[in-house]
């Protein structure tokens, strides 16, 4: 795969990032370890909570999210690593069996006054269920390195 620099992405440009589906045990296991609330980890609790059943953590979604987003976009650029992600949201529960897409959208394009050699991209990143529902969103920011 060709290696794409900051030059090679426009303002509109959506990436599509992929896909995958969920399972109960995979959100227990992942909460157990990182998010461990009822809601997350015990069907009992989860099925007398507020949401009705196990729901995965938002950190869980994030985190499938990031493979996508190294999978399908940061191992064929030359990524130069994040300042950070602003405006993170977990719009709606991911459920056992949801099958997440994930896409990004470029929202502005920039050039390092101070590091010449670097392109700096801010995206609007979404993940979506099965039924095209938005279940988390967040802008985020890219270091890319410059076409040599």
């Amino acid at each position: 795969m060709t290696k794409r620099y900051f030059e090679d992405f426009e303002v509109g440009q959506t990436i599509e990032l992929g896909s995958r589906t969920v399972s109960e045990a995979e959100i227990i296991t992942f909460a157990t370890e990182f998010d461990p609330q009822p809601f997350h980890i015990d069907p009992e609790a989860a099925a007398a909570s507020f949401f009705g059943g196990i729901i995965a953590s938002g950190w869980h979604t994030g985190s499938i999210f990031m493979r996508m987003l190294v999978d399908a976009f940061l191992s064929s650029t030359e990524s130069m690593g994040s300042p950070g992600i602003d405006e993170v949201r977990w719009v709606k529960p991911v459920r056992p069996g949801d099958t997440l897409t994930g896409r990004i959208t470029v929202l502005e394009l920039s050039t390092s006054k101070s590091r010449p050699h670097l392109g700096i991209l801010r995206s609007r990143s979404e993940m979506l269920n099965q039924h095209g529902e938005v279940v988390m969103s967040l802008i985020g920011v890219t270091f890319l390195g410059r076409r040599p």
